[in-house]
């Protein structure tokens, strides 16, 4: 069966003399962002490739794709891409012609237009809207790429192949479905008839290489003094909420928080999708199941914290909180497991407390209201609250402790905050980090395990950049 067939580009196609180069960024932006992305630089083939994909795309017969082997198909597309190459005179040796051969080939019988996107270090996101419509994420702002897919068909060709990898399926009987790719990359589709304008892919990048607290540091969105004060915290074992809204940094936080912990303790993980990337030799990593195609074998989230503390933790990290299992994580903390952490989508610290109470309530366990905010305010020492700004920067927003109960509310206390104090003439967000003016009382148990603070770090009148 011969792979190739004359046709005229197909409609929306985009052909290597339509690419748009990217936008670019220099080294200042690619310092200031606070994403995966912005410790990367682009490979400059690139815009190349994506080019020669797309032509490929009308030449090809896809359909003889599954019934090639990757050699013959070498042979067949070798010749025709020296002959593009030839056209747009581009001036590469044998060597270079060879590893973009083996790109391209790559991307043939991976995730077709995809792979480019998904070996660009500096990507976070990857959201196709149809199969004519393809953005990213890069430095926090989204921008439109010229990928595009040759046809409905063959977009819903590379769903399957995603989700058939991980024993799932996508069809109008189960039209949503979320995965992960083998890197770890998290992947939600909706296809028709839900999808009303074309199949919908979700491509959340799987960070290959953990940002940790100094990375933070350099690019502001931390200063090292609160950071400093979060080693403190967890090395006297607080258990700590972190808050923020979707995109905002939430896992990349707890992630570099998680390097503080002594490698000597036993850490297990629970998530939904496997995201943490913990350091310390003692880890054990759990992962909710869905259910399979007749509905059967659903492993939840709130099971495995039950388990979990059958698995002699000292400390249990659970990559978010989102229904009843907000319960028996309290239970966790407030049964010998401190230290332990967990995330949750709020705007801010007050809003992520009345969030963990709807999850209790959640559990199906009839529990009085002020019962359960005794729950939260004796088994949380810690809400840390990160925000995505408008120019599509990370930081630390505000670090809280609660305090106890008055009557039937919480109390908290904010010991530091991010205060914006402007715009620049470029949309960057200006602003500073400040102590609210508020000694901690966890500042006794840090005393405790032997962590000094400075006493000026909370003074009123304490400024950090």
């Amino acid at each position: 069966m011969s792979l190739w067939q004359v046709r005229k580009p197909a409609k929306g196609a985009v052909t290597q003399g339509e690419a748009e180069p990217a936008v670019s960024r220099d080294d200042q932006r690619l310092m200031t962002m606070g994403d995966a992305g912005a410790f990367a630089t682009r490979d400059g083939s690139t815009e190349l490739k994506v080019a020669l994909h797309q032509r490929l795309l009308d030449l090809i017969n896809l359909s003889a794709l599954d019934q090639m082997s990757r050699e013959q198909i070498e042979d067949e597309i070798g010749d025709i891409i020296h002959e593009e190459l030839a056209k747009q005179s581009h001036a590469l040796n044998q060597t270079e012609r060879k590893q973009l051969v083996g790109d391209v080939l790559d991307e043939l019988l991976g995730l077709g237009p995809l792979e480019p996107l998904l070996k660009d270090p500096t990507i976070t996101d990857i959201l196709v809207n149809g199969y004519n419509s393809v953005f990213v994420e890069r430095f926090g702002m989204l921008e439109p790429t010229p990928v595009r897919f040759k046809d409905e068909r063959h977009l819903l060709r590379i769903i399957q192949k995603i989700v058939s990898a991980v024993g799932r399926r996508v069809d109008e009987s189960s039209p949503m479905v979320d995965a992960r790719l083998a890197d770890g990359s998290r992947i939600n589709a909706v296809v028709p008839p839900l999808a009303l304008d074309g199949s919908l892919l979700s491509i959340r990048k799987f960070a290959r290489v953990p940002i940790s607290m100094e990375r933070l540091r350099e690019i502001g969105s931390i200063p090292p003094q609160i950071a400093e004060v979060l080693r403190a915290v967890i090395a006297s074992r607080r258990n700590v909420l972190i808050s923020g809204g979707t995109g905002s940094g939430k896992t990349t936080l707890l992630n570099a928080m998680s390097a503080y912990i002594d490698p000597r303790e036993r850490i297990v993980t629970i998530e939904d999708s496997a995201e943490l990337q913990l350091q310390q030799a003692h880890v054990a990593r759990l992962e909710t199941r869905p259910p399979n195609i007749e509905g059967k074998g659903e492993i939840t989230q709130r099971e495995l914290v039950k388990n979990a503390l059958r698995m002699r933790p000292d400390r249990i990290i659970v990559g978010e909180v989102r229904a009843g299992e907000a319960f028996d994580m309290l239970q966790a903390m407030n049964t010998g497991h401190e230290g332990s952490m967990t995330t949750v989508h709020a705007n801010n610290p007050r809003d992520a407390l009345s969030r963990v109470e709807q999850m209790i309530g959640m559990s199906g366990i009839d529990i009085p209201a002020r019962s359960a905010r005794a729950q939260i305010s004796s088994a949380i020492h810690i809400v840390v609250q990160v925000s995505r700004l408008s120019d599509g920067r990370r930081k630390v927003t505000s670090l809280s402790e609660l305090t106890g109960m008055e009557g039937d509310v919480i109390t908290m206390q904010e010991i530091f905050r991010y205060r914006q104090t402007g715009v620049g003439p470029e949309g960057e967000v200006i602003g500073r980090f400040e102590a609210c003016g508020i000694r901690p009382r966890f500042a006794d148990q840090v005393s405790a395990h032997g962590i000094t603070l400075p006493g000026d770090l909370f003074r009123p009148d304490a400024k950090f950049d």
